[in-house]
């Protein structure tokens, strides 16, 4: 199991991203979070299998239809796990 920090930027907010990734993440069978950040970043907590994570985070490198993404930064964090992938509602 891996639990990865995914920080993606550039215009990642008003344009489905977190829905997309939530549905992405099931798809996948990875657990966690994604919120919107008041510095219109987005940022993802996502653990699961070392294969599903990263297969999760390369998706953040192009997002939905409508996103710009220009950036993607990924650190490991401290195994956790949660029950599911879910929107924090946010700012």
């Amino acid at each position: 199991m891996k639990t990865v920090q995914v920080l993606i930027s550039g215009k990642v907010q008003g344009v489905f991203f977190r829905d997309s990734a939530r549905k992405v993440a099931n798809k996948l069978g990875v657990t966690g979070w994604i919120k919107n950040r008041p510095d219109e970043k987005v940022e993802a907590m996502v653990s699961g299998m070392e294969k599903e994570v990263q297969a999760f985070v390369e998706w953040c490198r192009s997002g939905p239809e409508r996103a710009e993404v220009e950036e993607v930064l990924v650190s490991e964090k401290e195994q956790t796990h949660f029950e599911r992938f879910e929107i924090v509602r946010s700012f």
